[in-house]
């Protein structure tokens, strides 16, 4: 069994997708989240906070500056009054030939995915320090940080940097007992698999909904993953059941990787 029972948890990320099943997840395990993302709170973050009473908080910020990751921590703490577990999830995506990759997608994918992941974990991670309870960092990486493709060279290398971060921050925070993870996940069916079909179909030449069909049938498990696959994992590296576990990225994807 998982325990997580009055566990404090700030989630970036989390309006939709796997944020938002982590999010479930951790709730019905007893901890009280304070969800952090861009957009107004969905319909079914409202559903979670009316279910789940006083446990959810929400916050609209754009994380990509060290001002926005201080003031989302101290938000987080005055809500929740401290922070056991991060689940570093906000992310985005785009992709085009590399030759046709400019400047303005670069900065985008790598403001969101490199910068605002790490500025928001130095801040979570100075926190717990000063906190002296240790805790867990849950960075959210990809298979696609494991290799390069052809039409997502930004996300690729962004993915990559998620997870040498995870492995040096991991070292540095080792003595105050924090521990420091990655997932990895393969491909997930979540609303923003629609994005990367339509980018797929256009580059690619294919039918609407035939890249989906194409990646799902190639997975070694032959379906694509769940949302609710990956907050598995993250509920089980937010536990103490993984206190022996940190500096790695683990897989999530049905077979397609090993490391």
């Amino acid at each position: 069994m998982i325990t997580l029972k009055g566990q404090s948890v700030l989630i970036t990320g989390g309006n939709g997708g796997i944020g938002l099943a982590a999010t479930q997840l951790l709730l019905e395990l007893e901890c009280q989240c304070c969800v952090v993302d861009l957009p107004e709170a969905s319909a079914d973050i409202v559903n979670l906070q009316t279910q789940f009473n006083n446990s959810l908080h929400y916050l609209t910020a754009d994380l990509t500056s060290a001002t926005a990751a201080n003031d989302v921590v101290s938000a987080a703490l005055s809500h929740m009054g401290q922070i056991n577990v991060f689940f570093n999830n906000a992310a985005v995506f785009d992709m085009a030939p590399l030759l046709d990759s400019d400047e303005a997608m670069f900065e985008r994918i790598f403001s969101v995915n490199v910068k605002a992941m790490f500025l928001v974990m130095q801040r979570v991670a100075e926190q717990m320090i000063e906190q002296g309870k240790g805790g867990s960092i849950i960075n959210m990486a990809s298979q696609a940080g494991r290799r390069g493709e052809a039409l997502v060279s930004h996300y690729c290398a962004s993915k990559a940097a998620v997870i040498s971060y995870t492995q040096s921050a991991a070292l540095a925070l080792s003595k105050h007992q924090i521990r420091v993870n990655a997932i990895s996940p393969g491909v997930i069916d979540t609303p923003m698999w629609e994005t990367v079909d339509g980018l797929f179909a256009k580059y690619e030449g294919l039918a609407k909904g035939e890249k989906k069909r194409l990646v799902g049938e190639a997975v070694p498990l032959g379906r694509m993953g769940t949302p609710e696959d990956v907050a598995g994992v993250v509920a089980f590296l937010a536990s103490q059941q993984a206190s022996y576990i940190t500096g790695q990225t683990i897989n999530v994807d049905g077979g397609n990787v090993f490391s």
